[in-house]
């Protein structure tokens, strides 16, 4: 099977687990299917070589789940029963369509498995280190030519250990 097919595959698990998740009212459930919807999207970034992307979201998926599991574990006995409302999936439905559009025509334009296009990559290469001055290359890259990339993946970080430490503070306050 190609990669292709694989990754297709995925997406439908990935798509039918977020709304597995959506559906459920377990919330621990839940929370494991956001887990086996994260460790799905690793397996995608290392089909897509992409070895790095699938290290980082094993090492945030699991602590995350972790993390969430103490926070609700024990909550569900006390929460109200709810209604089923028939509007949200209705809404979930109509803003998942032109997603899974998008989605299905921008993978198509992903370039073939096995031959990335490195026209960015052969000029940080070839003129990196005289444009930046920098010795190590990689930290040329880093810090100068995607800084802003950098600095966004530090902030989602930041954000993800302040919303743990936040989610551990109410639980232990309560506890």
């Amino acid at each position: 099977m190609p990669v292709e097919g694989w990754l297709y595959g995925l997406l439908g698990l990935m798509i039918l687990g977020s709304l597995i998740t959506l559906e459920m009212k377990d919330v621990l459930g839940s929370i494991v299917a956001v887990g086996i919807v994260g460790l799905l999207l690793a397996l995608c970034f290392l089909l897509l070589q992409a070895p790095d992307l699938a290290v980082v979201q094993f090492i945030y998926e699991i602590p995350s789940v972790i993390i969430l599991v103490m926070a609700f574990a024990g909550r569900e006995k006390d929460a109200p029963e709810q209604k089923r409302n028939l509007l949200s999936p209705v809404l979930a439905g109509i803003v998942l369509l032109p997603l899974l559009v998008v989605g299905y025509f921008a993978l198509r334009e992903l370039p073939s498995f096995g031959g990335p296009l490195l026209r960015v990559a052969a000029r940080y290469l070839a003129r990196g280190a005289g444009e930046t001055g920098a010795v190590n290359l990689v930290t040329a890259i880093l810090l100068d030519y995607r800084v802003y990339d950098t600095l966004g993946e530090a902030t989602v970080i930041f954000a993800g250990i302040l919303g743990a430490i936040t989610i551990i503070r109410k639980v232990g306050r309560k506890g």
